[in-house]
């Protein structure tokens, strides 16, 4: 089941994604609500009433009415908050190699993650950056879940029962901001805090069973063999699979949780797949290549991000008018 959060005339609602097409779900079960945090506040009975519209549309039982002008927003357009992991060695490693820095062990022993802006969520479509964003404007090519239900203390053995689906993530980052503020040893800001890109739609965990493995060795919790690209202007810069998290989900769960609640409408990132940002893309052609070209997003350009069985996010990078800087007020 693929679930929508779509605007018509200024009104959010939710929907299902079927076959190309957008229904209604409050118009075809008045007991689901028509906006996604209430939908996931209400738990299993609500996702299962869901379940029966999605199927009874799919199998010509219902004849719904397809929605033809509306606005796709972000899946979740409203997190109850939002936490980003980092469970991809690959991206780890290389980014530390690059900058001639030894693998740090610590992440082999346990899962971190931080918390970003959840009032900054966007969907598909146009993303407004400041001047200063677009110093070393970068992409970040992820994976996300969406917490279903609420919790506290949670083994990772049990976890994967409090995913409500997944979804693309593409965690913008500004580097220069970024780099200039992790000097001081207190988390990534004004680097990161201006959009999180999420979507297209919310992909329930049963539709992924065809493609999950083991886990890796070590490890607990469900793990998926998706490929995970991104294209900049058409053309492919970054390739790589969900299945090289080292860190799953569960794990990362195992630990959001531990001493805290989690909430339904909670959005947690995967951290970036190997090869997936220009950050680490830049910092490996320069290693081998003195002369190598660096790449950094720019104003029109188009990103596109295709994960298999979550669909195609794509967004145009655009550039606020304004010349207000914060690297200019800096003392």
């Amino acid at each position: 089941m693929k679930l929508v959060s779509y605007r018509t005339e200024d009104r959010e609602h939710l929907g299902l994604f079927i076959n190309g097409h957008i229904y209604n779900l409050h118009s075809c079960d008045k007991l689901i609500p028509d906006n996604m945090n209430q939908f996931l506040q209400e738990g299993e009975e609500i996702m299962e009433h869901a379940r029966k519209v999605n199927s009874a549309i799919k199998s010509g039982g219902l004849k719904a009415r397809e929605e033809v002008f509306y606005e796709l927003m972000a899946p979740v357009p409203h997190p109850a908050s939002c936490r980003d992991g980092y469970a991809f060695r690959q991206h780890v490693a290389a980014a530390r190699r690059n900058r001639k820095a030894e693998m740090i062990p610590e992440f082999d022993q346990y899962p971190v993650f931080y918390f970003t802006n959840h009032h900054a969520i966007n969907g598909p479509g146009e993303i407004w950056c400041m001047p200063d964003h677009f110093e070393k404007l970068d992409f970040e090519l992820e994976v996300a879940v969406v917490i279903g239900k609420k919790g506290r203390n949670i083994p990772a053995a049990g976890a994967d029962s409090y995913i409500a689906g997944y979804m693309i993530m593409n965690d913008m980052s500004a580097r220069t901001l970024q780099m200039e503020e992790m000097l001081l040893n207190l988390g990534p800001a004004k680097g990161k805090d201006f959009s999180t890109v999420i979507g297209p739609w919310l992909v329930t965990p049963d539709e992924l069973e065809p493609y999950k493995v083991a886990a890796k060795p070590g490890h607990t919790g469900n793990a998926y063999d998706l490929k995970m690209t991104c294209h900049v202007n058409g053309e492919e810069v970054s390739a790589g699979t969900m299945a090289d998290m080292d860190w799953t989900f569960a794990e990362i769960i195992e630990r959001c949780a531990y001493g805290a609640d989690i909430y339904p409408g909670d959005v947690i990132g995967s951290g970036t797949v190997g090869t997936g940002c220009f950050l680490e893309l830049n910092g490996t052609g320069l290693l081998n290549d003195p002369n190598y070209e660096t790449q950094w997003l720019k104003d029109g350009d188009l990103v596109e991000m295709e994960v298999t069985g979550l669909g195609v996010l794509g967004n145009t990078i655009r550039r606020a008018g304004t010349d207000f800087s914060l690297l200019a007020l800096k003392k």
